[in-house]
């Protein structure tokens, strides 16, 4: 399904009634038992795919254009299709003139951040400081914008804070990486994509309460969407550190530094996972889940550096590699969710997302970065495919752990609550995901290192 035609033609409130990936789950939930697809939690998942691929897009556009890289136009385009999308279903919502002044204010927002990096670019002080004054104003402007629309849901206050941290946050990593600290400026990177998911928490929070009939009244905020979003999160920095690390890769020798940070800040996101699972299931366990996971990553190294020395035969035994571990990890959710998840849908599914790296690398290197950003989006978007099969079938083998009636905060605050409140939160939602991933993950292992042993 192409996700981004289907954003800009199809009404929010329509698009967000689509069932659950029926294919991943072996059955219909019951009308009394939890679930990650409801019209509340498909908005608030739309919104947090949509702002957080803003928040990484902004971040890639702001770089390309420092660089003048030749990729720099298509990655603006990338951005300005994700404005789309959100005035879209901004209009959806609250009609055609709210959703025009929301592409406004948005879109100028954008472009103080090109100013700032043009200032940048001039070595001008007073351009870049001149852009800081426009976003101040903006995030005045913007907060009161929403404040309005939901009628006090949001409130202004407290939503014009957490803007000034998004723009503290795309500043610092622009500036960061400018000043060669790779390091700080992918920390930045990471931070701002998650901070994202705040904001998207808060508002669809406070739409389904203002329009309660018009999404079933059903609620953005549940324990099962809280799962459905931390998976979407982890997995769509997965796909944007990926994409990114593997454009490094090609570029050789001039962009190595700037590869190593970016590989290393996809390996915290595998450590985050392998440390969660080594303080629940034990270190041995954290341990093995860490090679499964990072085998899966070099996998794809590999087949840059294929494709930079042009040896055919060695992106092929890349694809080969990808090929097997799909069928392994395919297995091994199967086993995990008790066929909750079917392998032969996962393995589907995982091909996609395998297509969707590779196809944004090659077109990348290609030097077709229209494609190359497509592909990106495509693979960003899937993430949420994904991560709500993967929680669809975890809330329906355990649907006690996920019961719940009022929402895990209150909507007002437009931020979705304190980082503390939410981290503990996502510790406890990651812990319970990964303790039945390491079990089947940990019994795959056993199989596998039996067997090769023979």
């Amino acid at each position: 399904m192409n996700w981004k035609k289907a954003l800009l033609v199809v009404p929010m409130s329509a698009a967000l009634v689509i069932p659950a990936t029926e294919e991943y789950v072996s059955a219909a939930s019951e009308d009394s038992m939890p679930t990650v697809s409801t019209a509340g939690a498909d908005l608030r998942a739309t919104l947090s795919t949509s702002l957080s691929e803003h928040a990484n897009l902004a971040i890639i556009t702001m770089r390309k254009g420092i660089e003048g890289a030749e990729d720099f136009e298509a990655a603006k385009a990338q951005l300005s299709e994700n404005t789309d999308d959100l005035s879209a279903a901004i209009a959806s919502v609250y009609g055609d003139e709210a959703g025009q002044a929301f592409k406004d204010m948005w879109s100028a927002h954008i472009g103080y951040f090109v100013d700032y990096v043009m200032g940048t670019a001039e070595e001008d002080e007073g351009k870049k400081q001149a852009a800081l004054d426009e976003l101040k104003q903006y995030r005045q402007e913007f907060s009161s914008f929403l404040d309005d629309a939901t009628e006090g849901r949001v409130e202004a206050g407290a939503l014009a804070e957490g803007l000034q941290q998004h723009v503290n946050q795309l500043i610092g990593a622009f500036d960061a990486y400018v000043a060669g600290n790779y390091d700080e400026a992918f920390n930045l990177h990471a931070e701002a994509s998650n901070h994202m998911f705040m904001p998207a928490k808060g508002l669809s929070s406070a739409i389904t309460s203002q329009f309660p009939d018009k999404f079933n009244n059903t609620l953005a905020v549940t324990p099962a969407s809280d799962l459905r979003q931390t998976l979407n999160n982890i997995l769509s920095n997965h796909v944007v550190f990926a994409v990114t690390a593997m454009q490094n890769g090609i570029e050789g020798e001039e962009s190595a530094e700037i590869f190593e940070a970016n590989a290393a800040q996809l390996s915290k996101n595998t450590d985050k996972l392998a440390k969660t699972i080594e303080s629940v299931y034990g270190a041995e366990a954290g341990e093995q889940f860490k090679s499964m996971w990072s085998d899966h990553v070099s996998y794809f190294v590999d087949y840059v550096k294929a494709t930079a020395n042009e040896d055919e035969e060695a992106k092929q035994a890349a694809l080969d590699e990808l090929a097997q571990y799909r069928e392994d990890f395919s297995t091994f959710m199967e086993t995990a969710t008790d066929g909750n998840i079917s392998a032969d849908a996962v393995a589907a599914e995982l091909q996609e997302h395998v297509n969707q790296l590779i196809g944004s690398f090659d077109a990348y290197a290609a030097g077709n970065y229209e494609e190359a950003y497509d592909s990106f989006h495509e693979g960003y978007v899937y993430a949420n495919d994904i991560s709500k099969a993967l929680s669809g079938a975890i809330v329906k083998q355990y649907p006690d752990k996920f019961e719940s009636s009022m929402p895990s905060d209150m909507p007002k605050t437009g931020m979705g609550g304190t980082d503390k409140d939410v981290m503990n939160y996502l510790a406890y939602m990651i812990a319970s995901v990964f303790v039945i991933m390491a079990a089947g993950g940990y019994t795959m292992y056993r199989r596998r290192s039996a067997t090769q042993s023979k």
